[in-house]
């Protein structure tokens, strides 16, 4: 073959090479430059935070979370411990039936259910509820037991002054009266009494107002170990009034 004819062969054959590889090389830089380009957007974009390179594979974080993915500021029920419908909500149709069956004692002598005024769910420092209703009367009025029972307390507490904490009968309910001026003469504990017997007077002891004598009550549903002290608050207005207005 000749030398010359040879030469022009293989430089034919570098040239078409080169044609064919050259479209891809150009493309090839073109999305070099496109990488490149976005990345430097995607540095210095207003959303974005620069940090150190050791600090993780992503070198940004945002600045701000998008409004509608912020979430939703918890309700004040969602805030509280334990479930978010009362217990009081729960039993309402059943405890609450019940008691009002039974047709309970107005706890303080000479008044009747219209002279009561609900106050379960009123405000008692920044972190409770009353959880009880409060009978005002005269210093001196007699305290009645509101069912047949026990004695199961008498008590006496900075906040309640001279308590007493009454069973009923088949130890259901714990019954709690508070702020007594004394205890009725021949009151002991584990004592049965009935229904309308004289416990004490209305008074101030504990942390009532002084100038406002006056019964604390309350009804709590019993735990299943029977704590005087414990169980699950009932709204004693309930017992005797209709939340609609009717008795």
């Amino acid at each position: 073959m000749n030398v010359r004819h040879g030469t022009r062969t293989r430089h034919r054959r570098r040239s078409v090479h080169a044609e064919a590889v050259a479209p891809w090389l150009t493309l090839s830089v073109i999305l070099l430059l496109w990488w490149a380009g976005a990345k430097a957007l995607d540095w210095v974009s207003p959303d974005r935070q620069l940090i150190p390179v050791n600090a993780g594979v992503d070198r940004s974080v945002p600045k701000t979370v998008p409004v509608d993915r912020v979430p939703p500021e918890p309700s004040i029920a969602a805030r509280r411990t334990g479930p978010t419908i009362s217990p009081n909500t729960m039993v309402l149709g059943s405890d609450v039936a019940d008691l009002r069956r039974r047709s309970l004692a107005i706890p303080v002598r000479g008044l009747d259910a219209d002279d009561l005024v609900s106050s379960f769910h009123d405000a008692r420092g920044s972190s409770r509820q009353h959880e009880a209703i409060d009978i005002l009367a005269p210093r001196g009025t007699d305290v009645l037991a509101v069912e047949d029972g026990r004695i199961a307390k008498l008590f006496t507490s900075n906040a309640g002054g001279l308590t007493v904490y009454q069973f009923d009968q088949a130890e259901k309910y714990v019954y709690y009266y508070a702020h007594l001026d004394r205890y009725a003469p021949g009151v002991k504990e584990g004592q049965m009494v009935r229904r309308g017997e004289v416990l004490g007077a209305v008074g101030t002891t504990g942390n009532a107002p002084k100038d406002t004598p006056h019964l604390h009550f309350a009804i709590a549903k019993l735990d299943p170990d029977k704590r005087w002290w414990g169980g699950t608050a009932l709204d004693p207005f309930l017992a005797w009034r209709d939340p609609s207005g009717e008795n």
